[in-house]
């Protein structure tokens, strides 16, 4: 086939694709997190975790941790280095026992690099559970 005769399809075959949706609005952190929390409500304050049974985390840009345990969303809200808090890092944590406490600091590296780029100090964690009957 002729190279133009090769280049008008193309052209035309991308013309007729129907226009791609606008890139998805990225949430603010705070918004980030209350839709996360969404249907749920806050306990009271705990100083730890046992961090054994967390199946996943998650860090919310410049705001807090969220710990996954069954189906409780333990909320870290650290004390200091929150704003070095980024969702691509990966959290480094180091326990003499099982339970991540408010009192310990978590690492975090760069995830494509792997190089320390801050830590946090945590603070306490808050439990939130699923509203009954919803």
């Amino acid at each position: 086939m002729h190279p133009r005769i090769a280049t008008i399809f193309a052209a035309a075959a991308i013309a007729a694709m129907p226009a791609a949706a606008p890139a998805m609005e990225r949430l603010a952190p705070e918004d980030k997190l209350a839709k996360l929390l969404e249907g749920r409500v806050a306990g009271e304050p705990q100083n730890c975790i046992s961090l054994s049974m967390a199946r996943s985390s998650q860090v919310i840009d410049k705001t807090a941790i969220v710990y996954h345990i069954g189906s409780t969303l333990w909320v870290n809200r650290p004390e200091g280095g929150a704003a070095s808090l980024d969702d691509d890092d990966i959290l480094v944590t180091k326990l003499s026992g099982s339970q991540l406490c408010s009192i310990d600091a978590v690492q975090l590296h760069d995830r494509s690099s792997n190089m320390y780029s801050g830590f946090v100090s945590l603070g306490k964690f808050v439990p939130y559970r699923r509203v009954k009957g919803e």
